[in-house]
């Protein structure tokens, strides 16, 4: 599906900072101000953006006036095209998740949606990953994919 020249896939993680005030945030909106190029997000990615936004609202991170306008940006992110709505095969997904965490898990010490999110990536067929985690990183790192390290 990905070519070389396509964008990555970024883990929701790093998404979500551009929602959310985080350390990275800067760093993560200049990147996308430089990459307008759609982004492929998967169905558990969604899931994952929406609850991370719910999370910092449960956690008194952010009041419900931001909660509310983060909640509407990102659903105004896909209805505009600036997401794409990946399917997934997840037998496959789940399949790959799993000899990943075997392979890799026990020297690296990936979470698991760490490790789906990478075995995601390849059953998309992407080549390029974003994320700020260091050992989801070091996971994709050593499956092949070329990762993208921004400046924070």
């Amino acid at each position: 599906m990905a070519t070389a020249k396509a964008p990555p896939y970024v883990d929701p993680s790093a998404l979500l900072k551009l929602y959310l005030k985080e350390p990275e945030s800067r760093a993560m909106t200049a990147w996308r101000a430089k990459s307008p190029d759609p982004l492929t997000v998967t169905h558990h990615g969604r899931a994952e953006l929406n609850n991370g936004i719910a999370l910092a609202k449960y956690r008194g991170i952010i009041p419900q006036a931001t909660f509310d306008a983060a909640l509407a940006a990102l659903d105004d992110d896909f209805e505009q095209g600036r997401y794409i709505q990946a399917d997934l095969l997840w037998r496959a997904t789940l399949n790959r998740a799993t000899d990943l965490s075997r392979e890799h898990t026990a020297s690296i010490g990936c979470r698991s949606l760490d490790v789906l999110h990478i075995a995601s990536a390849l059953e998309l067929e992407f080549k390029k990953f974003l994320t700020f985690d260091l050992r989801q990183r070091q996971l994709a790192v050593a499956v092949g994919l070329k990762v993208i390290v921004l400046p924070v």
